[in-house]
């Protein structure tokens, strides 16, 4: 009752003391509790092992935990709400006592290098929205119990180093928006319980090893926007749900095993799509044409699966930024396959495409031009055809351009010059022509140049040199000639590969090559050049690989060349050095393979380093060097004592045997001029017939318009094939001018003349006549004149993009019929050779360049410059030299048995097993272990269709879709594995390691006949 009597006044400050002592009460409350969190974080603070930056300095008593760096507490509890550390440099573990900060509502630690494992005690953090821990170096499993954060809403692990599998505990966090557990070494299946993640927007498992499948149960998860299970082992196949996905901006399912088709009318609801991706997996079928309604689409990429058909219009990506299609099977080689390039030119942010490795025929559109926009445009791999479209000097903005290994013709236009951007160009393994543009020289932001394989001639511009930024050079296998321009040879820039190999360059090698310091590869090899080895070269201290093989070198190898520490491959054969092979060459710890073959190489052969790598060094053809290991069956060397009295007594016996030979040339001179006297009136006889032409050096210098590279058609090992036509009666001819500098040219003429007085076959390639001419300096001239072959070699078919044109253009493939023809006309010309010719003969270089194909598709086996004749009573050859091609060689030359019918066997069963496979034996397929010959063996018979050409099969798909009758179908199929098991048990027992284990020729003719009649029933049933 006394209250009543209280004034306003007096209420007012008895409020006042009830709030302060509230207030004072409260404080006390909270000053307990926040004491448990300065306790924790200076326990967390204690496993932290390195703070660069400080971070952590004001973690003291000096003021209170609120105004730590990195941490803010709730204004009434004053307990710790917030954690962030992040991007600090901190390294250390996390405390298991971060597990006491009961009000925890974000833990940010991300990009520093926390190590160690996620402390369980997480899992207690029940107030906790967000924990982000990515971007650091953790260890062990995710904790199952994190599922006890229920208010989680981003749980980001990201880029660390967990395993185990994704917990399906997780299930549990039904507020999580985002869950990014990518780059980690995570493992099992993705849980199904995600399912249950109804408030999911991001699912970020990129870069783990998980397997399985993707969950049909993510088709419940309708808020989801991101999709990210790339590089992964995910199987299965794509959810026909992700259709219903309407709210879905990214779906990356790349690089993984993933199969199946695309789910139909997959675009026709994910209109806010941005990023599509399914690379790198095993799809197949059509691309649905409703992919052109994801009209928000930025990235659309589907390469490297298995795809076919036509690629629809894509006229409604007007956002489209990147396009990638490579790899796949699309395109039908038809004419109207890059149509949809055309469709392109509506996306105005289109900067790059990708439409490598699949089977676009036709010609590039004019269309292109039109995509001004594009940066990268990659169109390899193809059955592109036609000229390159002027039009494309229109995109400006273009950095990199790849359009290698099609069939493009014409030359280069001089549109290109308005591509003041261009990086990057490869035009090479195409059929392009004339002379290489001087214009390519003022692109001078150009860093890859390759445009080797084509049929450019002439000199190389100089003004290539221009552009200083230029690391890879490759104008290999054309018909460039005359000289190395030392500006280019020079340019300092070039740092990875340069390679001029394949040519006719002439001259020396410039001594400005030494400014290439950098350089990894310089290949100069199977050229003209001539002179010493420049002692420059050695100051180019970074190559791994240098080839300079088959030119006209001379000299020693200088001693500079101890600079180059670092090779790896040494290729001098071919060429004329001499001198003894440097000791310092032991010295190469890195060099794996070298090659001195075919020179003029004395002394002794070291027996340490590279030279007791038996497979890995050559020192054939250098008839002067002895000693080495016994594996090089070179002769033991002779001591300078021993060698002195051997030269003595040589001196001796050769002014006696002078002597003696003198007196008898004084009597066989007599002798002879008193015949000379009864025969002058008589003709001298020749080795060709008098049928055969007569033609001046003259004549061919004019019917090859001065052996111009225009009418060059080949290069072998010894001389260049020309075509020539003949002003007197319009014969067509092939003019093979031998290059007598190189070492064993000659014998290879002389092997050839007398290989052809007494052949005589239908399948064996005829000498017209051959022309030998000496000019008034000295210079001697050596050609022969043969039939001309109008379908080129068998190499020409069989690998069109790595052999150079002859004759007219050539189809692409051969059918199975025209392989069998081939393959018996070859047998019947050896079986002549072997067993029918007055002298049997051995032809050592049977290989498919050396096979000639006329009008009619008849096959000619040429050039017996490394023939050998046999004598007929011991069965041995005249010489003992042997060469050859690598992979048509047999095993038993290498270990110095003499040539032999054998031999011609094996070099006859790889090649049939190449005309049939399509593979070279020296192919990249074929490993240290495994040979051609190995490789069909191990396929029969059950997996002869694995191993066959492409084309064969194509031929025996469209031949089978004329069947309904399935009797009939399974009996012509049932034939056509017959006869590939045929075919290939042949080549495996020609190509058989023991001679004596080959099937003999005239087998394989019969065997062969008997193969081309059960052909012809299935061609007719």
């Amino acid at each position: 009752m006394k209250l009543v009597g209280i004034g306003f006044a007096e209420l007012q400050s008895f409020h006042l003391l009830f709030c302060i002592a509230i207030a004072l009460c409260f404080n006390q409350i909270s000053s307990a509790t926040n004491e448990i969190d300065r306790l924790a974080l200076l326990q967390f603070k204690v496993g932290i092992t390195g703070d660069p930056f400080g971070a952590l300095d004001s973690w003291n008593n000096s003021i209170g935990l609120c105004q730590w760096h990195g941490v803010t507490c709730g204004w009434r509890r004053r307990r710790v709400t917030v954690l962030d550390l992040s991007s600090h440099g901190l390294s250390g573990s996390i405390s298991p006592h971060i597990g006491n900060l009961s009000f925890l509502r974000e833990m940010k630690l991300q990009s520093n290098s926390f190590y160690c494992e996620i402390p369980p005690q997480v899992g207690q953090l029940h107030h906790l929205h967000i924990l982000g821990l990515h971007n650091n170096s953790l260890v062990g499993e995710i904790p199952k119990n994190i599922s006890g954060c229920l208010d989680l809403v981003v749980l980001s692990l990201g880029n660390n180093q967990l395993t185990g599998g994704i917990p399906r505990e997780l299930g549990a966090l039904l507020k999580l928006r985002q869950l990014n557990l990518y780059a980690n070494n995570l493992t099992g299946s993705v849980p199904s319980s995600i399912g249950n993640l109804s408030s999911l927007e991001i699912l970020h498992l990129t870069q783990n090893n998980l397997g399985g499948s993707i969950p049909q149960v993510l088709g419940h998860l309708t808020n989801l926007q991101f999709i990210d299970v790339g590089f992964n082992r995910l199987s299965g196949t794509i959810p026909s749900s992700l259709r219903n996905f309407s709210s879905l901006i990214r779906f990356d399912v790349a690089h993984n095993w993933i199969q199946g088709t695309l789910p139909v009318g997959i675009c026709l609801k994910l209109q806010d799509l941005e990023f599509f991706s399914v690379t790198e997996n095993q799809l197949e079928g059509l691309i649905s044409p409703s992919i052109s309604n994801c009209t928000k689409l930025d990235v659309l990429q589907i390469g490297s699966n298995r795809f076919s058909g036509k690629v629809p219009s894509l006229e409604n990506l007007y956002k489209l930024s990147c396009f990638e299609i490579f790899g796949n099977q699309l395109g039908n080689g038809k004419p109207e396959d890059l149509r949809f390039l055309c469709s392109l030119t509506n996306s105005t942010k289109l900067e790059y495409v990708n439409i490598d490795e699949n089977k676009f025929g036709g010609v590039l559109p004019e269309c292109l031009g039109n995509l001004s926009t594009i940066k990268e445009f990659f169109a390899a791999r193809n059955q592109i055809s036609g000229e390159i479209p002027k039009e494309i000097g229109n995109i400006v903005n273009l950095e990199v351009l790849y359009m290698n290994l099609n069939q493009l013709s014409g030359v280069i236009p001089s549109s290109f010059a308005n591509l003041q951007n261009l990086r990057m160009l490869q035009f090479s393994d195409n059929n392009l022509r004339g002379i290489i543009p001087s214009f390519l020289g003022n692109l001078t932001k150009l860093i890859e140049l390759y445009i080797g394989g084509n049929k450019f001639h002439g000199q190389i511009p100089s003004n290539l040199s221009n552009c200083q930024f230029l690391k890879l050079l490759n104008l290999s296998n054309n018909n460039l000639n005359g000289t190395i321009p030392p500006q280019l040879i020079g340019l300092s820039s070039l740092s990875i590969i340069l390679d001029l190999s394949c040519n006719h360059l002439t001259g020396v090698l410039p001594i400005e090559v030494g400014n290439l310091r950098t350089l990894n590869v310089l290949d100069i090899s199977n050229n003209l050049l001539v002179g010493e080895i420049p002692s420059s070269l050695g100051d180019c201290i970074a190559l791994t690989s240098l080839r300079m093989g088959g030119n006209f070198f001379h000299g020693s190898i200088p001693r500079s060349i101890r600079s180059l520490g670092g090779i790896e491959e040494l290729d001098l054969s071919h060429n004329n050095l001499s001198g003894q092979i440097p000791e310092f060459l032991v010295a190469f710890h890195s060099l794996k393979l070298m090659n001195l073959s075919y020179n003029k190489f004395e002394g002794m052969l070291p027996c340490e380093g590279v030279f007791k790598n038996i497979t890995g060094t050559s020192v054939f053809g250098n008839n002067d060097l002895c000693g080495g290991l016994p594996e090089f069956h070179l002769p033991n060397c002779i001591s300078k004592s021993h060698k002195n009295k051997r030269i003595n007594i040589t001196k001796f016996l050769t002014f006696a045997i002078s002597l003696v030979l003198g007196t008898m040339a004084l009597w066989v001179t007599f002798r002879y001029l008193c015949w000379v006297k009864k025969e002058v009136d008589k003709p001298i006889p020749s080795f060709m017939d008098d049928s055969r032409l007569n033609i001046s050096y003259e004549t061919l210098l004019k019917a090859t318009g001065n052996f111009s590279s225009t009418n060059l058609i080949g290069v072998g090992s010894f001389g260049s094939v020309y075509k020539a036509i003949l002003e007197d009666n319009g014969m067509v001819v092939a003019v093979k001018v031998l290059h007598l500098v190189r070492r064993g040219a000659r014998e290879s003429f002389t092997v050839e003349c007398e290989a052809s007085k007494d052949i005589r076959h239908r399948n064996i390639l005829k000498i017209l006549t051959v022309c030998s001419y000496n000019d008034q300096q000295g210079n001697d001239f050596k050609a022969l004149v043969y039939e001309f072959m109008d379908n080129g070699s068998l190499k020409c078919w069989l690998h069109p993009f790595a052999s150079s044109s002859y004759g007219n253009e050539l189809p692409k493939k051969l059918n199975f019929i025209w392989r069998i023809n081939i393959a018996i006309d070859v047998a019947l010309a050896l079986d002549y050779l072997h067993h029918q010719c007055l002298i049997p003969t051995v032809h050592c270089d049977l290989k498919p360049s050396n096979i000639l194909l006329d009008a009619k598709m008849v096959a000619h086996v040429g050039d017996f410059g490394l023939a050998k004749f046999l004598d007929n009573k011991t069965n041995q050859t005249y010489s003992v030299r042997i060469k050859g091609t690598i992979g048509y060689t047999p095993p038993e030359y290498a270990m110095g048995s003499e040539a032999s019918r054998e031999g011609d066997v094996y070099s006859y069963g790889i090649l049939l097993l190449e005309i049939f496979t399509g593979l070279r034996p020296t192919d990249d397929t074929f490993g240290d272990n495994l040979t051609l010959h190995k490789f069909v063996a191990e396929a029969l018979p059950e997996r002869v269709l694995e191993i066959t050409d492409n084309f064969l099969l194509q031929e025996r798909e469209s031949h089978l879709r004329r069947y309904s009758h399935q009797s009939r179908l399974s009996k012509s199929n049932n034939i056509f594995q017959e006869c590939l098991v045929m075919v290939y048990t042949i080549g495996v027992a020609c190509s058989n390691e023991v001679p004596g284990r080959r099937m003999s020729i005239s087998k394989v003719v019969d065997q062969l006949h008997y193969l081309r009649e059960r052909w012809f029933e299935f061609a007719f049933i």
